[in-house]
């Protein structure tokens, strides 16, 4: 390549459009090579789009001969230049345009109105304007003055916008085979990798947001705003007892972040406390016993996840010290009685119906703050001010000091709201009368919105945690005698 001449000092890097240093051959910021390429011109084009061909030396030429780039790239290679019929047009969902599209796409490009010469004649000479009224030109820039592309550099893309509603519908009319179309332009096909292919959004993982409701409960669990993923899980379901009366069973479960694959020991903590659960209470086991076994068998089921084969852990001695962890809560509506049980951090509340009642939380923290408060060395203000607050004690997990299930049963003499969430929600409504502020009037007879709403009290206060809860209503005609209750 040969040498250019000396360039007078430029005012600004024509790749970045930062000051250069004097003196300095190439810019400090991108690299651009100040010395041998002449200053980049005002309309920042890189690529020459529609340039119109020259007019043809003769009548009846064979052949349309193409212009040479205006512009070149930074090797002085002229750009490429392309017209519209060169390339078979295709919609977002890869099928070729009809031939009404193709005129339409280079009408918009060309600046021609529709109906001013055949398909495939050359448009003539005269410089690009502002098209007719009756030529809609999809504009894909940020300019918000038409007349102001002539001379921008900015041009009219002629793809169609996947955002409007004809390539919507006909997207939604021939939704790709055993694919996913996309959430953000509900047009584009989801690949492999959960990218859009045709705006490139990435899609949301399956346990990002997660709903489940059932007649007698229902469950929410989120993200968040701050984690990249959810490490919370839920399992929610139903059962007969022996006499054919229901029951109904909530377990919630949080993973713990600074232990190895946190989503991974929620999801087999909730999946295995559920089987136990479905599995004893229909033989006659009492509630109460059959969740203390559920506990046990999510341990269990945490513990199998740190199980490596021979030899594992010689290229990592410490994955005992850090092995898969969760939390875990759990509600069982049984007959007359209402079953807790929980190892961490995560909470159950009881908000009655009347609100003129008082409200309660169910369970005790296994946590730093809550080992303060019962020691009483600070009160409870003052622990959970502390830094060292959310510091859990118990969990499950193969690293766990010893597991302490702890469970307890109620008999509520009055219907209420039974809310199992984890600490993602209760960060934002801590004690039981915030609590019953954040939840809904209506829960009662609608859990699965009553949930909505509660997850999104979290992320409208800041989201910044995994947010997962479960309402289970519990209908119970009152009685007039006081609630029983036995914790052990």
């Amino acid at each position: 390549m040969s040498q250019s001449q000396q360039q007078p000092a430029l005012s600004k890097c024509p790749g970045c459009e930062e000051p250069p240093v004097a003196g300095d051959l190439f810019c400090g910021a991108c690299g651009y090579d100040l010395s041998a390429v002449p200053a980049r011109p005002g309309d920042r084009p890189t690529m020459a789009i529609t340039v119109p061909p020259a007019a043809p030396e003769a009548a009846g030429a064979e052949a349309v001969r193409w212009p040479a780039a205006a512009e070149t790239d930074s090797s002085d290679v002229p750009a490429p230049v392309h017209r519209p019929s060169d390339l078979p047009g295709t919609d977002s969902g890869g099928r070729p345009l009809s031939e009404q599209e193709q005129v339409q796409e280079q009408v918009q490009e060309q600046g021609t109105p529709v109906g001013s010469g055949p398909v495939g004649s050359a448009p003539g000479p005269e410089p690009l304007g502002r098209p007719e009224p009756s030529a809609a030109v999809v504009r894909h820039d940020d300019r918000a003055d038409p007349d102001a592309a002539e001379h921008s550099g900015d041009f009219a893309l002629a793809a169609p916008d996947p955002r409007t509603a004809e390539h919507a519908a006909a997207a939604a009319a021939t939704p790709a085979v055993g694919g996913k179309v996309c959430v953000a332009c509900r047009s584009g096909r989801v690949d492999p990798d959960g990218y859009c292919e045709n705006c490139g959004h990435a899609q949301p993982r399956e346990r990002d947001h997660m709903e489940q409701e059932l007649d007698a409960v229902a469950a929410v669990s989120d993200r968040g705003l701050r984690h990249h993923r959810n490490e919370d899980s839920f399992a929610v379901s139903s059962t007969a007892l022996p006499d054919g009366s229901p029951a109904v069973v909530a377990i919630v479960c949080d993973g713990v972040s600074s232990a190895s694959r946190p989503d991974e020991a929620s999801a087999a903590a909730a999946n295995a406390a559920n089987e136990s659960l479905l599995e004893s209470l229909p033989r006659g086991t009492h509630p109460q016993q059959a969740m203390h076994e559920a506990i046990v068998a999510a341990s269990e089921a945490v513990n199998a996840l740190a199980q490596e084969p021979a030899g594992a852990m010689e290229h990592d001695a410490h994955r005992h010290q850090n092995a898969p962890a969760c939390t875990l809560v759990g509600a069982v509506m049984a007959g007359e009685l209402l079953i807790v049980g929980w190892v961490g951090d995560s909470r159950v509340y009881w908000v009655p119906q009347d609100r003129s009642r008082p409200t309660a939380r169910l369970t005790e923290d296994d946590s730093w703050a809550a080992q303060m408060v019962a020691a009483g060395l600070m009160n409870e203000a003052e622990a959970y001010a502390d830094e060292r607050a959310h510091a859990i004690t118990g969990w499950l997990g193969a690293d766990a000091y010893e597991l302490e299930p702890h469970t307890a049963a109620f008999k509520p003499d009055r219907p209420g709201l039974v809310v199992v969430c984890t600490d993602g929600l209760w960060n934002y409504a801590e004690s039981a009368e915030e609590m019953a502020a954040a939840v809904p009037a209506d829960a009662q007879e609608h859990p699965l919105r009553g949930a909505q709403v509660l997850v999104g009290h979290a992320l409208d206060g800041g989201g910044h945690d995994n947010v997962t809860v479960a309402l289970l209503p519990f209908a119970v005609r009152p009685q007039g005698a006081g609630s029983a209750c036995e914790t052990v």
